[in-house]
């Protein structure tokens, strides 16, 4: 099967979206299927090859608490069709079908059977997504003619497929994010500079207010006056808020907070090893909880914020313990409270463990390609595109 995976955003930034559609690529190939990737790209993308198409020039767009990467030309059109007479794909899988400009642009000139994967969340009705927000003006009209041409829709969680169902009603089958069980794995070697006899916490993401690094650095004074030998470990990539958070720990004169910064995915599983809690004190937004999953692989407790994504994921007082999110007090105590337990945080870190292994990018992959099996399967799909190419003219 020829099967293209379209990401809407800058594919030589790592996120979320990218770095799924970079494993079921990986998957696709393994089991004999010829996938390409097409996304906009700000550099050369390393390992793809021929496997990659570059469309468009993504340009940073700031939404939402957070920073988005997308190509928003108009001049896509030629680029796009050309792409996809040439390649005559058996199945095109958007992700993120209604973010600008590339994914609407696959889905309006794909001749083909399209699946679209919707990624999204915000619990905020009136700060829906910009891909929402973008074609708001063109109104129920642009809306319908490109629902039309999706014959198959994916959510990578319950939260994610209410929030899509907001906008675009219908069937959509809940698939989530995977995870690389050979990488995160409790095998791993801990970093060997921490394993000093001190608890550590870990903090891992981008420094954004939704992450809620700020209400983690509230929790730990708490934490640290309780248990002295315990430390804070905060990995992801820093932006100007890096200085105001430094600023945060100085001021409060807090010791054993120690930034990282950016860390290679490769490098990662051992900062879980290392962790004797995965803490992620998300504010809200969070569709699914992969940085729990990568934790859980590893064998580590979490203590996380009680929402939709996290809690879709994380079961309270099984895997881990959740407290509601902005509220540093409690967090403080369930830190402290998971701390002073050793025996809670192995079985949570054993239940954990157990349940990553549903999560396998093997299994998930052979999900989504069952998925596109079943939609080929379907003639009517092919109907409905002539139909749709006859009122549309």
């Amino acid at each position: 099967m020829k099967i293209a995976l379209v990401s809407p955003y800058d594919f030589a930034y790592p996120g979320g979206v990218n770095n799924h559609v970079s494993a079921l690529e990986r998957q696709f190939t393994k089991m004999g299927h010829e996938v390409r990737v097409i996304a906009p790209a700000s550099r050369v993308v390393p390992d793809f090859g021929d496997r990659f198409i570059h469309i468009g020039k993504p340009l940073p767009i700031r939404t939402a608490d957070t920073v988005i990467r997308i190509t928003i030309s108009l001049g896509l059109a030629s680029k796009i069709k050309a792409v996809l007479a040439e390649e005559n794909f058996d199945i095109i899988n958007i992700h993120e079908p209604f973010m600008p400009m590339l994914s609407t642009g696959v889905l309006r000139f794909s001749h083909t059977a399209n699946v679209g994967t919707f990624h999204g969340f915000n619990p905020h009705i009136r700060r829906t997504s910009i891909g929402y927000n973008f074609w708001r003006p063109l109104s129920t009209i642009w809306l319908k003619r490109r629902v039309y041409k999706l014959h198959g829709k994916i959510a990578v969680s319950k939260p994610a497929m209410e929030f899509a169902n907001k906008h675009l009603s219908g069937h959509y089958n809940i698939i989530p994010n995977g995870i690389d069980l050979e990488q995160f794995s409790p095998d791993v070697a801990p970093i060997d500079e921490f394993c000093d006899g001190k608890l550590n916490i870990l903090f891992v993401g981008r420094m954004e207010k939704r992450k809620g690094l700020k209400y983690l650095l509230e929790a730990y004074k708490q934490v640290k006056k309780e248990i002295p030998d315990s430390r804070l470990i905060i990995v992801g990539p820093g932006t100007k808020l890096r200085k105001k958070y430094e600023k945060q720990v100085k001021d409060d004169e807090l010791k054993d907070v120690v930034f990282v910064g950016y860390v290679s995915h490769d490098e990662l599983p051992r900062y879980y090893k290392t962790a004797d809690i995965y803490c992620a004190p998300a504010t809200g937004m969070e569709s699914f909880g992969i940085v729990l999953l990568e934790a859980m692989a590893v064998g580590t407790s979490i203590v996380a914020s009680n929402i939709d994504g996290y809690a879709s994921v994380v079961t309270h007082g099984v895997e881990g313990l959740l407290v509601p999110p902005k509220d540093s007090d409690s967090l403080a105590q369930a830190l402290i409270s998971l701390l002073r337990d050793e025996l809670l945080r192995q079985q949570m870190g054993d239940r954990g463990r157990i349940k990553a292994q549903d999560y396998s990018w093997e299994h998930i992959a052979q999900m989504v390609l069952n998925y596109y099996m079943k939609i080929l399967s379907q003639p009517p799909w092919k109907k409905q595109f002539s139909e749709f190419e006859a009122t549309s003219v």
